[in-house]
């Protein structure tokens, strides 16, 4: 009987054991797998950042070919917002009360561009 006791808490013990190795290497694997998926993620940022510095000097370069004076950054990003709140619906008096402007101001901001886009319906339907 104590024989039995011993080879079954001999074979618990090596078990155990086994058990403990396959958890381990089931980890390993998981760990590996978990890197390689930081590291592409980590290329595809990396590729989106490229691709942003891109867009960035295209952009810089066409304004320098078209000879547009560019303004300073908070300049282009309170246009940025104005011509996003004007896309979107907004009028130019909720627009001038969103960024605490005279109406006036906001017109001649947004001009330039809703008379592009103003010319070319009036091109249309006049044929």
């Amino acid at each position: 009987m104590e024989w039995a006791i011993a080879i079954l808490f001999v074979a618990a013990i090596i078990l155990l054991i086994m058990s403990f190795r396959k958890a381990k290497d089931s980890s390993k694997a998981y760990e590996q797998q978990l890197e390689e998926m930081s590291f592409t993620f980590m290329n595809e940022v990396n590729k989106l950042q490229q691709q942003i510095r891109n867009v960035e000097l295209d952009t810089e370069i066409t304004i320098q070919e078209a000879g547009i004076q560019v303004g300073s950054a908070s300049h282009r990003y309170l246009l940025r917002e104005i011509l996003e709140l004007h896309r979107r619906g907004y009028s130019f008096e909720s627009i001038a009360t969103k960024k605490q402007m005279n109406v006036e101001e906001v017109t001649q901001l947004l001009t330039p561009y809703i008379k592009a886009n103003d010319e070319g319906g009036k091109v249309s339907n006049d044929f």
